[in-house]
């Protein structure tokens, strides 16, 4: 059916269960809704730092971010920069209010500071935007190990979802949190087994820091832009300002996290929990792109795919494109070989200018090369997506690492997955028990009726994930597309939480008021952005949303006769 060897078969699937029995038995029998939605707030310091991480690193942050650094280099890592100043806003403001109001959801405080209403639009637009993230999660790598192992994609669809499903509705936020720290043991493992193996095929070329030097020449290692540009995606400045206020948002006001937090045995354990997290994210980030700096220098010595999606190559192979397409590959060949002449001539030479111009050059023809072929991709196959950066690392994996360890590689993006879209699930379904179901629907119900409806939502969520994910489609860079989905809508949760801490005098019709006029605004601004009207890079709009939430509810507050509870 497949190239994998039985042992491959057998590391990744003993791999997945082990963790999913751990999970099922290690929290079987929740009694009461503290005890599932919060896990009955017995988690450790570093539980919830490894939960939060997790959480956050899905399947996509392993599969696209070395893909991303491969095609522009380490230049994402300024998203996170604003991390661990937004941890300590968190820590100081959110946290402490949280503990005091004695919340399941974020989204319980709106209600008494403002009103109901306020409560359920914050509710309802983190439904929208972590629902639709849910199933991203799931198809993201369900898409691309579904081509890699020659499975059916619906069917790795299903065998993703149904495992979250499993222990996820189990044991609710303690089973997520206990899977969560062997998931990431697990991740970080294979991680660094992918870097050593890299080091080590490198290292029989070049020396690892002439390999720097190398990327380097190609532009791959600019850390920090510090060019002010809006339509830059990442640079410093975007980074820090628009980066702070989207994990300020994230973290602050998205339940996913903050179920992770609340299940702390006091708040020095949760303060603990997110600075552990605020100080790992960035270096775990970075290293996560350095393995694929480390893939683009392995493929100054193997020659690479002219693309990496092999199911595209197959297909424009078998068209009438394809003598174009192997002319491509030739030429790509003749390029490769000059390259790599140049660079062993640059490793005796390293001061010459000249050197390193013509490096520089040739890697511009191969991205150029790289282009035509996607062009002829789509003339074969108008409905193909030609976006490969997200195959570039497992493409890697299954074909250069030994048996055995590609298992652990495959169990690295499953796990990923699971671990993200469990939190996911968990907090849905808190947010739906809690701020829907309990406040709006039915208020006398007893605590084993709400831990049911708690179970039956985490289920009820599940399904509508994998649906979303069989009708999914391709995104450009799915690490991307999850961020770009949450910069549309957390800066407008952040700013009615930003008026709810620092605004005292604004109430709850001006507040609600502006939150759904700046939720159009960034809506007319993103669609105008993609139809290249403005040139606004997404990250800007957690800083947008919530400064216009924050005017409109001032200007609505001093100039309406607004009462003040709706």
């Amino acid at each position: 059916m497949n190239g994998l060897s039985w042992i491959d078969w057998t590391v990744m699937l003993g791999t997945l269960f082990t963790i999913v029995a751990y999970g099922v038995w290690k929290t079987r029998g929740a009694k009461d809704i503290e005890g599932y939605l919060l896990g009955g707030k017995e988690s450790n310091w570093w539980t919830i730092g490894l939960s939060v991480m997790a959480t956050q690193a899905s399947a996509i942050t392993f599969l696209s971010t070395p893909g991303q650094a491969y095609m522009e280099g380490m230049g994402f890592v300024q998203f996170y920069f604003g991390l661990p100043l937004a941890m300590i806003v968190i820590s100081t403001v959110f946290i402490p209010l949280y503990y005091k109001l004695k919340v399941y959801t974020a989204y319980e405080f709106l209600e008494s500071r403002f009103d109901n209403k306020t409560r359920l639009l914050t509710a309802s637009l983190f439904l929208l935007q972590r629902g639709l993230a849910a199933g991203i999660t799931i198809y993201a790598p369900a898409i691309i190990l579904s081509q890699i192992l020659s499975i059916e994609l619906n069917y790795t669809i299903f065998f993703i979802g149904g495992l979250v499903i499993i222990y996820t509705v189990s044991g609710g936020t303690k089973a997520v949190s206990q899977t969560h720290k062997q998931q990431m043991a697990v991740i970080f493992l294979g991680m660094f087994i992918a870097a050593g193996f890299l080091i080590s095929y490198l290292t029989d070329n070049v020396s690892f820091s002439e390999g720097i030097q190398v990327a380097g020449i190609m532009d791959k290692m600019e850390v920090i832009d510090w060019n002010f540009d809006p339509g830059s995606r990442y640079n410093i400045w975007s980074g820090i300002l628009g980066g702070f206020f989207l994990q300020l948002s994230y973290f602050g006001t998205d339940q996913s996290q903050v179920q992770r937090y609340l299940s702390g045995s006091s708040i020095k354990e949760s303060r603990l929990g997110l600075m552990f997290n605020g100080l790992l994210k960035i270096p775990m980030q970075f290293f996560i792109l350095f393995v694929g700096i480390l893939l683009f220098l392995f493929y100054q010595f193997v020659m690479p795919p002219l693309h990496f999606n092999a199911e595209n190559v197959e297909q424009v192979k078998q068209s009438e494109y394809a003598l174009e397409y192997e002319a491509l590959e030739d030429k790509q060949q003749l390029i490769f070989d000059a390259k790599k002449d140049l660079i062993f001539q640059y490793q005796k030479n390293p001061e010459s200018e000249d050197l390193k111009v013509a490096i520089k050059a040739y890697h511009a023809e191969e991205r150029a090369l790289m282009k035509d072929s996607k062009a002829l991709i789509l003339k074969a196959n108008p409905a193909a997506s030609t976006e490969d950066d997200d195959y570039i690392f497992i493409t890697f994996v299954t074909n250069f690492l030994p048996i055995g360890l590609i298992g652990l590689l495959l169990a690295v993006i499953f796990s990923a997955a699971m671990s993200s879209t469990s939190a996911e699930l968990n907090a849905l379904a808190s947010t739906t028990t809690i701020d829907i179901y309990k406040r709006n629907i039915k208020q006398d119900g007893d605590d084993k009726h709400y831990l049911t409806r708690s179970k039956l939502f985490t289920f009820m969520f599940g399904i509508l994930a994998i649906i979303f994910a069989v009708m999914a489609d391709l995104f450009d860079n799915l690490i991307e597309a999850v961020n770009i989905l949450g910069s549309l809508f957390y800066g407008t949760i952040l700013g009615v939480f930003l008026v709810a801490f620092f605004f005292k005098k604004v109430k709850g019709n001006a507040v609600f008021t502006a939150a759904l006029i700046s939720q159009a605004i960034i809506i007319a601004l993103y669609t105008m952005n993609r139809m290249e009207i403005i040139d606004i890079a997404y990250l800007w709009y957690n800083l947008i949303a919530p400064g216009l939430v924050i005017g409109f509810a001032l200007v609505l507050q001093s100039t309406m006769k607004i009462n003040t509870k709706a």
